[in-house]
């Protein structure tokens, strides 16, 4: 009949828990940490991403759960029935504050959003760990005129590798190489970007939470200390190169178009691009003054 709503397969089941003494309910097979955003809770996440799998890496996101030895990961903890969980406890706290002083004491976090945030919140103080403690200097890599790789802004948070290989792109450019103290991620045999396997989707930009990959408009901007994300705009597009209809988001600073996303939540890319969706927009502007 027409107007009449016609339901396919079962209701979705819920589960019922309790988050710092509120009751809720929520689809079966959430983690813990979307559960805690479905009522307003805001639970810092650093190698969590929308479009990939938890992989547990930074630890910022850890929770008490009642009853367990340990505390649990948020992104990848699936919920269970009568869970009782404690979002902002001391004990959470004091390991948010630690993991935030490690992270900050090692490498440079100033461009991931948030963290001067967290840290004000958790009263984390990476300082106090000496200069001693910061990562051994290196230069940005710059092998290419599309973007930048600086990796004393890595946190090894595995988000770039997962995008460039089995989660999304499949070209497995990219992998951690090395271990412990010299774990860091890399091309195969540490080849310049150029003579990878790299085909500059530059999907790995879109998941790197620290700035540790930046598009080489971004970079320049950041080093002359010209980033203002306060004054950029936001326009969504249909890229024309093809016909698979991409939604782009041009990001805009003083009229020149400096860094392009893709909605998460847009079907036909869920974020990905390729090279002429991401980096094509270097055609539309005009540098006859920089000739």
């Amino acid at each position: 009949m027409k107007g009449t709503a016609v339901r396919i397969g079962p209701p979705p089941r819920t589960v019922e828990l309790t988050i710092d003494g509120d009751a809720i309910a929520v689809p079966e097979g959430s983690t813990i940490l979307e559960a805690c955003q479905a009522i307003g809770l805001d639970i810092p996440t650093l190698c969590w991403g929308d479009t990939l799998t938890p992989k547990n890496a930074c630890r910022v996101c850890m929770v008490e759960v009642e009853g367990a030895r340990v505390l649990a990961p948020s992104c990848s903890r699936k919920v269970e029935a009568g869970m009782v969980v404690r979002s902002d406890s001391e004990r959470a706290r004091h390991a948010r504050r630690l993991v935030l002083e490690f992270l900050g004491s090692s490498v440079d976090l100033s461009a991931a959003p948030g963290v001067a945030e967290w840290n004000a919140q958790y009263g984390a103080d990476p300082s106090r760990y000496g200069p001693e403690a910061a990562t051994v200097a290196q230069p940005a890599k710059v092998d290419n005129g599309l973007y930048v790789r600086d990796y004393e802004r890595c946190i090894l948070c595995y988000k770039c590798v997962d995008a460039c290989g089995e989660q999304w792109q499949s070209t497995f450019a990219i992998a951690v190489a090395g271990r412990g103290f010299d774990s860091r991620i890399s091309t195969e045999w540490d080849v310049p970007l150029p003579d990878s396997a790299c085909v500059y989707c530059g999907n790995c930009i879109e998941v790197c939470p620290t700035g540790a990959l930046a598009f080489s408009e971004e970079y320049a901007l950041r080093e002359a200390g010209e980033w203002a994300p306060a004054r950029q705009t936001r326009t969504d597009t249909i890229c024309s190169y093809c016909g698979v209809g991409c939604t782009l988001t041009l990001h805009v600073q003083d009229n020149r178009i400096v860094r392009v996303t893709s909605p998460h939540d847009q079907f036909v890319t869920r974020g990905n691009l390729c090279i002429k969706g991401r980096f094509g927009y270097q055609h539309v502007q005009n540098r006859a003054d920089e000739a």
